[in-house]
């Protein structure tokens, strides 16, 4: 086995440790399902659906169901905590309303852009080696559990209660995160789709603002999901906090931000306009663009 199939086994069983860890804590004192605590089940559930997708994926070598799958995962957790823990709050409906919303939008935009562009350009180093094929699938599974935690530990808690002030700012941060995401997605795709901007990098509209106003509407909205789940928690369920922090780390240090700086700065790193783009424009959150 070459040095790079060993380190991406190394990466799916770390997945599977961080990923049975949050779920033995956020389950502690919640709802119980046949013996099993609810909120484990689900942790089990979201990797056990990337692994289905992924032996047809492996055999086909396509990417194009990958956020697909991701998206149905999401709307399969939810789904199961609500049904299963049988609370039937508003806090809970609540959260299942807002992330099934938000699934159903990122993954049908996703998947009609990968079935457009043809491919996705992250997997075509991986595509061919199993392991790490196999560990993409792997973290896509920890991603959605742990991004859904905070939310799951509070539908699967047994405790319900009336949404309390933070809760309901937590739905106007979501609300204010989901609008910035899907008006950055269309106006990304729009310029993309005009054939004048050919080899061209978008700098009007929100992206004048931010350079990726899109993963600042992703990381609002899931504080915006924390803030509603919350209340809810007690004693070790509070690990599930990783929830907006694994969001911000995840698209500001590892594959969001950096991965997409680095692509832009090879494309465009010797055009004046990019250097002067970067110069003037937040990295991140939206501001006005410096005039300086």
């Amino acid at each position: 086995m070459r040095k790079s199939d060993l380190q991406a086994l190394a990466a799916i069983i770390a997945a599977l440790l961080v990923g049975a860890a949050v779920a033995w804590a956020g389950s502690r004192g919640g709802v119980t399902v046949g013996g099993w605590p609810l909120f484990v089940l689900c942790a089990v559930v979201a990797f056990v659906i990337q692994w289905l997708a992924f032996i047809p994926a492996w055999f086909a070598q396509t990417e194009h169901y990958y956020d697909l799958t991701g998206s149905l995962t999401y709307l399969t957790l939810v789904i199961m905590a609500y049904a299963l823990a049988d609370i039937g709050d508003t806090r809970s409906m609540i959260l299942l309303a807002l992330i099934a919303i938000w699934a159903l939008r990122l993954g049908s935009f996703l998947f009609i852009r990968v079935k457009q562009d043809g491919s996705d350009g992250r997997f075509d180093a991986i595509k061919p080696h199993f392991w790490r094929f196999l560990m993409a699938w792997t973290l896509q599974g920890l991603w959605v559990f742990l991004t859904l935690s905070a939310a799951l530990a509070a539908m699967t808690s047994g405790a319900p209660g009336p949404l309390e002030p933070v809760a309901l700012a937590g739905v106007l941060i979501f609300a204010t995160g989901f609008i910035i995401e899907v008006v950055a997605d269309r106006q990304k795709r729009a310029f993309r789709r005009d054939p004048a901007n050919e080899g061209r990098f978008i700098q009007e509209g929100l992206w004048a603002w931010s350079r990726h106003p899109n993963y600042f509407g992703e990381i609002t909205l899931w504080v915006g999901i924390f803030l509603i789940a919350a209340p809810a928690l007690v004693g070790w369920q509070w690990v599930t906090i990783l929830s907006p922090l694994f969001v911000i780390f995840l698209l500001t240090r590892v594959s969001g931000i950096p991965m997409l700086e680095a692509r832009a700065r090879k494309r465009w790193g010797d055009d004046p306009d990019y250097r002067a783009y970067l110069e003037r424009t937040s990295v991140l959150v939206p501001w006005p663009p410096s005039r300086s």
